[in-house]
């Protein structure tokens, strides 16, 4: 895999929270890097069973998870900008908001499970090469987007959530809920590549 890694220029002087939130972003894209390293095609679009998710499902789910949070945050961010709406706390979850980005994390039990809402469900069989191509891609896009607008009140700003109806959350919720997401699948993907080893291994 050859995608270029997402290096936008980095902010001065960034306060605690953000540089915390840039290196979580940066972890999972160093993970997603070391999950398909050596994986190949025929491991990395293995399913354990039919309506199984595959190491390519999880990566392309989470592009497109990405991309569809990413534009819901940037019309809201874009008018606190123009009002000049600038940083006046951390960009931390609010109570609802942490509790939200609580339960996205790995690892994900069996007693409590997400389904991954329609719009944003893996396409039925995505190729290794561009699951990982489109999720670089959008992460590059998550990072712009927090060195952009890292000056506003981004914990005060809020926007619609595209995946529940009538919930908003503030874009600092938003970009933890995505830091978060992105580790929950990246460790479902290990799991997967780990089963898919442990089948090629025993089929000889």
């Amino acid at each position: 895999m050859h995608a270029e890694a997402a290096t936008p220029a980095t902010l001065p002087a960034r306060p605690e929270d953000i540089r915390r939130l840039e290196d979580a972003l940066e972890a999972a894209e160093r993970d997603a890097r070391t999950l398909v390293d050596g994986l190949g095609d025929e491991l990395g679009e293995w399913r354990a069973e039919p309506g199984s998710w595959s190491v390519a499902h999880c990566l392309d789910h989470l592009a497109t998870a990405n991309r569809v949070y990413l534009a819901a945050m940037r019309p809201p961010a874009e008018r606190a900008r123009a009002e000049g709406r600038l940083r006046k706390r951390a960009a931390t979850p609010g109570v609802i908001g942490g509790l939200f980005v609580w339960q996205l994390e790995p690892p994900v039990t069996t007693w409590f499970k997400l389904r991954a809402p329609r719009t944003i469900r893996p396409q039925p069989a995505p190729r290794l090469r561009d699951a990982f191509e489109a999720f670089v891609a959008e992460q590059l896009d998550v990072l712009s987007f927090l060195h952009e607008h890292a000056g506003l009140d981004l914990a005060g700003v809020r926007f619609p959530n595209p995946f529940i109806r009538g919930i908003r959350f503030s874009l600092a919720t938003g970009l933890h809920v995505i830091a978060a997401h992105e580790r929950r699948h990246l460790w479902q993907a290990w799991n997967v590549r780990r089963e898919a080893e442990r089948d090629r291994t025993a089929a000889g």
